[in-house]
C-alpha cells in the first residue's frame, strides 16, 4: 500500500494549484478553504484507487474537487446564510494591455462571476481555464449539449448584465 500513498501525494502534489483554485473559487474564509481543501483531499483519497485512466488526472480531479466544492459550498450556505465570494486574482484572462475601459470591463466581469450559482460558476472557471466543452462536461458529468446550452445562457445573462451597466 505505500506504492499507492506515494503515487496519490505525487497526483496531489502536481495537481495542488487546481485544488487551491477550486478553494479559493468557492471560500472566501481562509479557515473554510482548509476544511475545502482537506474535504477535497480526503474526497480524492476514497477514490484514488477507483480511477481507471479513461479520462485524464486532471479531469478526473477537477470533476472530484467541484463536486466537493458545490456540496461544501451548498451545506456552508444551508449553515451560515452567506454569500461565498470568488477571489478573482485567481483566474487568469487575456491582458490586453493598459486599457483603463478593458480593467473596468474585467473587473465588473469578476463581479458578475462572483454571483452566479455554484454550476455557473464551475463552468464558467472551467471555461476561462480554456477547458473544452466536451473536458467540462466530463468533469462536470452533464451532457455535452447541457455545456452548451449552460454556457450560452450565462454569457448571455453576463453580457446583459453589461449592457444595464
Amino acid at each position: 500500500m505505500p506504492v499507492e500513498k506515494d503515487n496519490f501525494i505525487a497526483v496531489i502534489k502536481d495537481n495542488q494549484s487546481l485544488i487551491f483554485k477550486i478553494c479559493y473559487s468557492y471560500c472566501s474564509n481562509p479557515e473554510d478553504r482548509k476544511d475545502l481543501q482537506q474535504e477535497i483531499i480526503i474526497q480524492l483519497w476514497n477514490s484514488f484507487t477507483k480511477f481507471d485512466g479513461r479520462v485524464k488526472i486532471s479531469t478526473w480531479i477537477y470533476r472530484i474537487a467541484l463536486n466537493t466544492a458545490i456540496s461544501f459550498y451548498r451545506k456552508d450556505r444551508k449553515n451560515k446564510e452567506k454569500i461565498v465570494s470568488m477571489d478573482t486574482s485567481l483566474i487568469s484572462l487575456p491582458v490586453f494591455g493598459p486599457n483603463v475601459e478593458q480593467d473596468e470591463r474585467i473587473t465588473l466581469l469578476y463581479k458578475y462571476i462572483e454571483n452566479l450559482n455554484e454550476i455557473d460558476k464551475a463552468l464558467i472557471l472551467l471555461l476561462l481555464e480554456d477547458k473544452s466543452y466536451r473536458e467540462i462536461a466530463d468533469i462536470l458529468g452533464i451532457t455535452l449539449t447541457n455545456v452548451a446550452t449552460k454556457i450560452s445562457r450565462v454569457k448571455k445573462n453576463l453580457k446583459k448584465q453589461f449592457n444595464n451597466n
